[in-house]
This record gives C-alpha cells, sequence and structure tokens, in this order.
C-alpha cells in the first residue's frame, strides 16, 4: 500500500517523540512491503514564529491531501504564561479540526499489567481497565460564541448542540462498542444543562439501532468519581467536548504514565493521530520523554487505514518494551535505568522488524543497540 502522511511535529517535546513515530512506521513498511510517503507541516509556537500564524494555509493544504496526519504537541510557556496574547498556539489545533471536520476524538485507556504498580490506584481497582473515550470535538462550549462585557467585570461563553454533531460521534460509539464489550456510558449533565437533555434524547433513539450494546447514563461528577473508584465498569464512554477533554485527561492517570495514551480524532475525510500529553517544554531536546504514545498513536493510524496486522505489531512491540522494562524516566522512576527517548523508538522498530526471535540481548538494549539475536 502508497500511503501519503502529514507530519506536524509541533512544539516542546513534539519533534522528538514524533520523530520515533516514524521510526515505528518505517519500519512497519519495510517490514510489511508497503511505501508511507511524509509531509512535513507547522502548526503551534513554531508556526507563529515564523508564519505569524498558528496554522498556515499550506498545512491545511497538506493536511487535506494526505491520507492520515500524525501530530505531535503543541503548545509553550511563552503564550502560556501571558493571557493578554492575541495569537495563541492551541488555536492553530482548534482551526485544524474545525477546517477538516475533526468531530470526533478517540482516546483508549488501558491499564497495562507491567505499569500497574505506577498508577495512583489499588492494583485491584485499576487492574483490568479498558475504555474507549469518544469525545464530540467541533462544538460545545469551545467553539460558542465569547464575549466579554465593555467594562470587563463580565463574561460568556456559549454552548450549543445540534441533533446532527451529536449523531455522527455516538454511532461512531456505538460500532465501537459492538467490537468491544458491548457498553455504551452516556456522560452529560441532564439535570441542569439544557444540551446535555438533547444528548440524552438523541443518543437513545439512536441506541435503538444497536440492539446488542448496551446504553446507560452517568452524570459528569458522578463519573469523575466512579473513574477512580470503579474504572473497570466502563467499556465505551460517549460525551460532549468539555466533559471528554476533563475526564480523558483524568483517566490519563490510570494507566500509570500520560506519556502512554494515544488519541485519534476523525472526519468524514480526515484523521488525525497524536499522543494526548502536551508539549512538555521542560524536557525539550534532552531525550528523556516517553515516544510511546506517539508510537501508539501511529499504530491507530496504521489501525484507520486498515492495516490491522500492521497496527497489532506496533502494539506487541510496546508491550514487550514494557515486559523488558525499555522505558522511559517517567515509568522507570529516577532511581532505575530509564531509557532514551531515541533508545525506546529504536528497539520499537527493532522488535517490529524481528519479530520472530524473542531472545534479548540485554547488554545490547542497554547499550542502545536492541540488537534481537
Amino acid at each position: 500500500m502508497k500511503v501519503t502522511i502529514a507530519v506536524i511535529p509541533g512544539d516542546g517535546i513534539g519533534p522528538e517523540v514524533t520523530a520515533q513515530a516514524k521510526k515505528a512506521l518505517e519500519a512497519v513498511a519495510e517490514t510489511y512491503n508497503h511505501v508511507f510517503l511524509y509531509k512535513e507541516a507547522q502548526m503551534g509556537a513554531c508556526a507563529i514564529e515564523t508564519t505569524g500564524t498558528p496554522l498556515p494555509d499550506a498545512t491545511i493544504e497538506i493536511c487535506k491531501n494526505a491520507d492520515a496526519i500524525l501530530f505531535g504537541a503543541i503548545g509553550d510557556p511563552k503564550y502560556d504564561n501571558d493571557p493578554t496574547a492575541k495569537i495563541r498556539p492551541e488555536q492553530g489545533l482548534l482551526r485544524l479540526r474545525q477546517e477538516l471536520g475533526l468531530y470526533c476524538n478517540v482516546r483508549p485507556v488501558k491499564a497495562y499489567e507491567k505499569l500497574i504498580k505506577n498508577s495512583p490506584l489499588k492494583k485491584e481497582v485499576v487492574q483490568g481497565t479498558d475504555i474507549a473515550i469518544f469525545r464530540e470535538l467541533t462544538g460545545g462550549i469551545y467553539f460558542g460564541e465569547k464575549k466579554l462585557s465593555k467594562d470587563k467585570k463580565a463574561a460568556f461563553d456559549v454552548c450549543s448542540y445540534s441533533v446532527e454533531e451529536i449523531s455522527r460521534v455516538t454511532h461512531l460509539a456505538f460500532k465501537a462498542a459492538q467490537d468491544r464489550r458491548k457498553k455504551v456510558t452516556l456522560v452529560d449533565q441532564a439535570s441542569v444543562l439544557e444540551t446535555s437533555r438533547l444528548w440524552r434524547k438523541t443518543v437513545t433513539e439512536i441506541a435503538k439501532e444497536y440492539k446488542n450494546v448496551a446504553l446507560d447514563f452517568m452524570l459528569v461528577n458522578t463519573a469523575a468519581m466512579q473513574l477512580i473508584l470503579k474504572p473497570k465498569q466502563f467499556d465505551v464512554i460517549l460525551t460532549e467536548n468539555l466533559f471528554g477533554d476533563i475526564l480523558s485527561d483524568e483517566a490519563s492517570v490510570l494507566a500509570g504514565s500520560i506519556g502512554l495514551l494515544a488519541s485519534s480524532s476523525i472526519g468524514e475525510k480526515n484523521a488525525l493521530f497524536e499522543p494526548i500529553h502536551g508539549s512538555y517544554p521542560q524536557a525539550k531536546g534532552k531525550d528523556i520523554a516517553n515516544p510511546l504514545a506517539s508510537i501508539l498513536s501511529a499504530a491507530m493510524l496504521l489501525e484507520h487505514l486498515g492495516l490491522h496486522e500492521e497496527a497489532d505489531a506496533i502494539e506487541r512491540a510496546v508491550e514487550k518494551s514494557l515486559t523488558l522494562g525499555i522505558t522511559t524516566e517517567d515509568i522507570k522512576g529516577k532511581n532505575q535505568y530509564s531509557a532514551t527517548t531515541s533508545k525506546v523508538g529504536h528497539f520499537i522498530a527493532d522488535y517490529i522488524a524481528n519479530q520472530e526471535d524473542s531472545n534479548m540481548n540485554f547488554k545490547n538494549i542497554h547499550m542502545g543497540q536492541s540488537t534481537i539475536i
């Protein structure tokens, strides 16, 4: 298969982790006889510095013409620490979602057996957790009308949703549930919000089309609590933009490191894949950032393209790196051996290319050669 992939490294550690995801993709291409063509583009603070805008028109065109988009991270302290800045890196990502119609964000949250000890929750609580969070991405309060009063003493942000916006993400959630444990939990605040009542009514009607999938409802404050108390009860979580943003970040701690969580943003014609961690500017250029979330995003990209065996190869390589302890500092801890960002990426690529061999030469691995013999 010949595939064109738009690559947006972005800010902070984005370029470093994205480079490791590309290593994995290149190993897949060589091993499975594919051709992946990469078109690099700018977005975020780096784009502001060079073009004056967080999302250049050239980037939009590259993304529209690509089969998929691999994105790194966005954000810079220069803008985070200046609330008066009118042009901000995050505006680029919001606009790209709108331009490409990326209306559904999917965030898998899985408790890896080897990392349960890293989770702040007890083993018996988190073990077996496997959740897919489906978040509506282009509607709600983030995209509603915003206004500040003339005296700057009052402000409002409008939250609005249409049946069409709710329906399209709901269908994706239910289709995913059919291939999982066949349960969807709609998280809303129907007790007080009219938009949530529209969500509940619309989702209830659509659920009738998926008779093998169970539907239940949970208010967002309860869901936030239950994610910590009993995360295994959830299969697919379906929710609106703001709630999904908060809950998916909360759920990230279940896995033991936010550096393990990938995500996809899906539209009718385009799809973007990215780790959910931020730009982590403190680690920029130090070769210590965890690349596994970016690598797993590449696996989701392959899955989206129908390359299921190839995606599985990346996922098995990640599992093996965790099993062998070939991981970065955020997982290992400061008092244990930890691999660099690039060494983890090298191991993943090497494992993909040599899947039939399982005897690991630990000395070579720790030296950064990761040779499978």
